[in-house]
């Protein structure tokens, strides 16, 4: 019988890896830790392996020759990203890999729209004055959205989402991407201008790429220079996509006006944790403390719809490959 291991998998994933599990009759075995060297021993006598990483799997790329050894053939990894995956040392050691690069564009979408209000309405500031007892109104008008110009950056399923939902309450977006979408332009959801435009002209920026190493720190402080005082920055992304540091100079010179972030640099060491005092990441620390900063931990991609399709879609894409057949979403590697 053929076996998948399904590595950190979390309570809420349990129910819908039972229901494939019982539809395919394919044995999957959940364990709530990554997949790392200390680790990789439990995939011993699997077909198999679905994953879900915050962090790389190893650093030397030899776990990739012990999965070989056990007869892997594939990793399955139940999101979009795919940073902590060393692609080449899979290639060698003859592993496909197949990410999810559109569990719900919606539910990245519908946090964005959460977030772009909240800061537009200044809730964040409002918060901080009635925990205060402070329940004067003075200095926080707000505009409304339809005087609002978006600028995404990386207009992919997600961003294309991001800009309809805009659009449609009124609001005039700017995209910025490698591949325009000529659909989006001819139906005036948005118009696509260079990167620079958009930090010139937008009141809200919030990025959409995946994480490369020439996106890493592509939004920081030569960004922030250009953007208005007034705009908002919102990261649904990675964490390193903006560098943080310069974020909290851009945010203390009132460079721009607040920030929303779902993702952060070294969240590996905050997310899905509990502190009795402060985090060990020193620049969140100082992220939490500012009046106009939303955070949340990762959790766009958190739904119902979501966390179902990428359990499932990963599981079907490790089956496949198992028994021989092609993954549409199978990573090219370089060269190919």
């Amino acid at each position: 019988m053929t076996k998948i291991i399904a590595y950190h998998v979390r309570q809420d994933e349990d129910p819908f890896i039972a229901q494939w599990s019982k539809k395919n009759e394919i044995e999957v075995k959940s364990v709530p830790f990554e997949l790392h060297p200390d680790t990789v021993e439990y995939a011993k006598g699997y077909d198999g392996i679905i994953f879900k990483q915050r962090s790389k799997l190893d650093e030397d790329g030899l776990i990739y020759q012990v999965l070989k050894s056990y007869g892997i053939r594939q990793l399955s990894c139940r999101s979009a990203g795919i940073d902590t995956v060393n692609l080449s040392a899979a290639k060698l050691n003859g592993i496909k890999v197949t990410n999810v690069p559109s569990y719900s564009p919606h539910a990245v979408a519908e946090l964005v729209l959460m977030q772009a209000m909240q800061l537009i309405r200044h809730y964040p500031e409002f918060k901080a004055r009635l925990d205060n007892n402070d329940y004067v109104v003075d200095g926080l008008r707000s505009r409304e959205l339809s005087e609002y110009v978006i600028g995404i950056i990386g207009v992919g399923r997600i961003g294309r989402t991001v800009a309809q939902i805009f659009h449609s309450l009124g609001a005039k977006v700017l995209g910025n991407d490698l591949i325009r979408n000529p659909e989006l332009e001819q139906a005036g959801t948005l118009k696509y201008v260079e990167k620079d435009e958009i930090y010139r002209k937008a009141d809200i920026v919030t990025s959409h790429v995946y994480l490369s190493e020439q996106n890493i720190h592509l939004i920081g402080q030569n960004a922030f220079s250009k953007m208005k005082s007034t705009a908002f920055l919102i990261n649904d992304s990675r964490g390193s996509i903006v560098n943080t540091a310069d974020l909290l100079v851009a945010l203390e010179k009132k460079q721009i006006a607040g920030a929303a972030l779902d993702v952060v640099e070294e969240e590996t060491k905050i997310f899905n944790l509990k502190f009795d005092r402060q985090t060990p990441v020193v620049n969140y620390n100082l992220l939490k403390e500012l009046p106009n900063v939303i955070l949340t931990p990762h959790i766009a991609f958190y739904t119902d719809i979501a966390v179902e399709r990428m359990v499932k879609q990963a599981l079907d894409d490790a089956l496949n490959i198992i028994q021989g057949k092609h993954s549409v979403h199978e990573i090219s590697f370089k060269g190919e």
